[in-house]
């Protein structure tokens, strides 16, 4: 099942303190930025992060985006604040995009 434009919506509401936010379109389902990195997605309306040790101790409910995808943090609050605070102490934990030619 696809995720809804509404949906995406909404968690792009709750991101608004996250710094430098974009998303990418990928089969029906939608990638999250934070000044390039690749923090989290949008998979059947639901608003999951890469599993990182922030995300870990802020979101501790695994669940799997798609079949044969590695585990990923539900997001499970809709506090802005404490979302924006979690991303921020993630994005140095995950790998920088790659240059690309």
């Amino acid at each position: 099942m696809a995720s809804s434009i509404e949906y995406l919506e909404y968690v792009l509401d709750l991101l608004h303190d996250v710094p430098l936010v974009t998303y990418k379109k990928m089969i029906g389902e939608f990638l999250l930025y934070s000044d390039g990195v690749l923090f989290g997605g949008i998979y059947d309306d639901r608003f999951l992060l890469k599993d990182t040790p922030s995300s870990r101790d802020a979101f501790p409910n695994e669940q799997i985006p798609y079949e044969g995808a590695k585990c990923m943090m539900l997001v499970d609050s809709e506090d802005p604040k404490r979302i924006s605070e979690v991303i921020d102490s993630m994005v140095p934990e995950l790998p920088k995009p790659k240059n690309r030619r």
